[in-house]
């Protein structure tokens, strides 16, 4: 996409923007038709008494217990038999933008700024605002063409801009930019919530090529986009009058073949969309006619996540593929190979009985880059493979294995974490104990040639993009650390790993430090799970007179292969850290800190390994010394909401509060609800046996237990978020209000934004709001009296 992370920010929403490396996965199975990760904030009151069996008179719902290890499987059962005959009660806040479901949530608004206080304004607030505004954060920049291109927002363009300027300029520190589009002056003109969601371009080295693109746009933030073309040259769009494409808002999947024909998926209705809700045929458009005369050609099931078509090309080699995703992580590959015009020369292949069914393919020149999540031919998931494409292709493979490069193995401890081509070389940034470590490959005379790798690994988040990756090796690289701002660089990759011993002539801007770490440890520690295993997380802790347990705050995630690597969080740290918070981000199982294996231990039935993990952090950081269960605090979104409300009900006692976001809680419902059908390879089918055999154990909607005094929660979620349903966050709130004391935490609120999308905020102002309103519970919950709100 065109977007370019400015800088990370707040975690609230950041399980699928932990930075580079996280960005460039999700957003390639986004173009292989994928979907997208879950990766992000009743009519009568029940009382506790009133909580029976259907038919059991006066037997209670309630097992009666402290944490979930004090109740019998017995009680545990019965509990959850019993909420499965109350399913449906809360059905009502489904209807996103119904009358009663919005009036209980502005009610619940109201309730929780006055509580809390309306964050705008503070010194809390204005510090966060000034972080996600400043203009000294690094205007990250994308070649395209002979322009370098920026997509910027601060205070005066909360919407953002998209400009561009030359190389020269930037490099010496005082860029020409010129302004291509004004997200915010757009929107205002056309009386539309616009968010800038990316861009497709056309680029086919042409300069008319190169001026053309189709800029995504998100109503108020959500998934689904317009799509419009639009021209460089002339800073505007091409009006569909005058033969432009635009695509109605959907969860469209485009690519170009020429510049004048679109391959798409769609919403064309008639049952054009699978049941995740992502397109299900791909079309093939012309310019100058409807798009509803669009040819089809290619079709999957609806019960799949989506189909989709694209093109690879690098250094004049050209292929067309097409993927149907039969679930999140499996899916069937067809490709025929082109000419650089993008018109096939040769038939289409199936490579269904080829390669693993969950394998990742890539391409570089005429090589096809296999990443394993499952064995194959003898090699070990996790590996990265390279094969002749033609070969692939037209069932050429030698037996022996003869023609296949392994070009990563994981070992002990040591995993792959992404690769970057550019014109010559591939650089693998592998994780050693989610330390990071990049390893050069040079391709020369069609054969790899190892080109060496850094001495030891670095807790640090390295991002390397290639400038042109068809004209140079030359890379934009970026690094940064908990405590240590993003530099960025400009190196040539072809010196091998010297190039990552950064210059100072080669430093093209660094982030000034937003918060004061200079008091500041970062360690990395291993905490024990119920199973045994060692789970990995980093400690970043402000040292303090006369030391003793401080508030900290457990980030984590766990799931969906994501790995959480070191980031600088400038929000994080001028409103928690800096004010005397520990910060702990926990590597639990589900992740892909560790490779495939590492995420495949807590799916689906092992779904528990994930939230035993998280609950080992929080008892190892008790046990150390570093904080006390009354001052420990505990948050995630999306996925990592889920992690937040089975942490809760399993262990409410280890917790001082809980901050949940965007989350998925009725596991019920989650697969009929928005793109629900698309994460059933992640936590199972509720429709099938796996509801009773374990998925039911896990929903934490159904695992609430009216006589359990659960901590202080937080519940923040969006109306417009269209891939998590804000009915989860509602409902499970509402079943807690329900109940009524003990269960009911003290306090609780509830704050749902009327924009923002998965991500929970639509611009920098929403999200500085969103940010200060957790912060600012984290304050008056487990760092009352000891943490302190920051000066502006």
């Amino acid at each position: 996409s065109g977007t370019m992370r400015l800088l990370q920010a707040s975690l609230v929403f950041q399980a699928v923007r932990r930075g580079a490396p996280l960005v460039a996965r999700a957003q390639e199975r986004t173009r292989r038709g994928w979907g997208s990760l879950p990766t992000a904030a009743g009519c009568a009151v029940l009382s506790a008494a009133a909580l029976t069996y259907p038919g059991s008179g006066a037997t209670s719902l309630a097992a009666g217990a402290s944490s979930d290890g004090d109740r019998s499987e017995g009680d545990k059962r019965k509990l959850r038999e019993g909420w499965m005959q109350r399913q449906g009660e809360h059905s009502w806040l489904e209807d996103v933008l119904g009358d009663r479901a919005l009036s209980w949530v502005k009610s619940e608004n109201s309730r929780t700024t006055s509580a809390l206080g309306n964050p705008e304004g503070t010194p809390l607030y204005n510090r966060i605002l000034s972080i996600l505004t400043s203009k000294d954060k690094i205007p990250h920049i994308r070649k395209i063409g002979e322009k370098y291109y920026n997509f910027w927002q601060d205070e005066t363009n909360p919407r953002g801009l998209i400009r561009r300027c030359t190389l020269e300029s930037y490099r010496v520190g005082h860029p020409d930019w010129e302004t291509v589009l004004d997200l915010d002056a757009l929107g205002k003109a056309e009386g539309e919530s616009w968010v800038y969601k990316g861009q497709v371009n056309l680029d086919d080295g042409t300069p008319e090529g190169q001026n053309r693109t189709l800029l995504l746009l998100s109503r108020g933030g959500a998934d689904a986009t317009v799509a419009r073309e639009f021209n460089y040259a002339s800073n505007s769009f091409i009006k569909p009058e005058s033969g432009g494409f635009v695509v109605p808002e959907a969860k469209t999947r485009v690519t170009w073949r020429d510049k004048d024909t679109l391959v798409l998926g769609t919403d064309m209705g008639n049952g054009t969309l699978t049941d995740s809700g992502y397109p299900r045929c791909v079309y093939e458009w012309k310019r100058g006619t409807p798009l509803s005369s669009a040819r089809l050609t290619y079709e999957g099931e609806k019960t799949d996540v989506s189909v989709s078509s694209y093109f690879s090309r690098h250094r004049g080699q050209v292929a067309e593929w097409r993927y149907r995703a039969v679930n999140f992580y499996e899916g069937m590959y067809e490709a025929r190979l082109c000419d650089t015009d993008g018109q096939a020369t040769s038939e289409w292949v199936s490579l269904k009985d080829v390669i693993p069914s969950d394998a990742n393919l890539r391409t570089f020149a005429d090589c096809a880059l296999i990443e394993l999540k499952s064995p194959w031919r003898g090699f070990p998931e996790g590996s990265l493979l390279s094969v002749p494409l033609q070969k692939l292709l037209f069932g050429q493979l030698q037996d022996d294995n003869s023609d296949i490069t392994v070009l990563f193995e994981p070992t002990e401890g040591v995993s792959l974490d992404q690769s970057v081509r550019t014109q010559n070389l591939l650089l693998l940034s592998t994780l050693d104990h989610v330390k990071s470590r990049i390893v050069f490959w040079r391709y020369e005379d069609g054969k790899w040639v190892a080109g060496g790798a850094e001495q030891s690994p670095a807790i640090r988040g390295a991002s390397l993009r290639a400038v042109d990756d068809d004209e140079s090796d030359t890379m934009f690289f970026t690094t940064a650390s908990f405590t240590s701002p993003s530099t960025l660089s400009l190196i040539d990759a072809a010196q091998g790993p010297g190039a990552l011993e950064v210059r100072d002539q080669d430093i093209l801007r660094r982030l000034p430090e937003m918060f004061d770490a200079s008091n500041v440890s970062v360690s990395q520690a291993f905490a024990t799970s119920k199973d045994g295993t060692k789970v990995p997380y980093f400690l970043i802790k402000p040292q303090q007179s006369g030391g003793g347990p401080q508030p900290t705050l457990l980030y984590g995630y766990g799931g969906f292969l994501i790995s959480l690597t070191p980031s600088y969080s400038a929000t994080v740290g001028a409103g928690w850290v800096e004010q005397g918070g520990a910060f702990v981000i926990a590597n639990i199982r589900g992740g892909g800190e560790y490779g495939p294996k590492w995420f495949e231990a807590a799916r689906k039935e092992n779904r528990n390994k994930a939230y035993e993990d998280m609950i080992a952090v929080g008892e190892d950081l008790v046990r150390t010394g570093v904080t006390t269960p009354d001052m420990l605090a505990a948050r995630g979104g999306s996925n990592g909401g889920l992690l937040m409300g089975n942490i809760m009900t399993l262990r409410p006692d280890l917790f001082g509060a809980i901050v949940c976001a965007v989350p998925l809680l009725d596991m019920k419902r989650f697969s009929h609800l928005l793109a629900g059908a698309s994460w059933m390879a992640e936590y199972g089918d509720p429709d099938t046996e796996d509801w009773d055999k374990f998925m039911i154990k896990y929903s934490a909607y159904h695992n609430l237990d009216p006589k359990v005094a659960y901590p202080p929660l937080l519940m923040t979620t969006s109306t417009r978020d269209d891939r998590v349903h804000p009915y989860h966050a509602r409902a499970f709130v509402k079943r807690l209000q329900d109940m009524g004391p003990p269960a009911t935490p003290t306090p609780m609120y509830y704050y749902e934004n009327m924009e923002g999308g998965h991500g929970g905020a639509a611009d920098a102002k929403q999200q500085a709001f969103m940010t200060a309103l957790y912060l600012e519970f984290l304050r008056e919950t487990i760092g009352k009296g000891k943490i302190q709100s920051p000066s502006e």
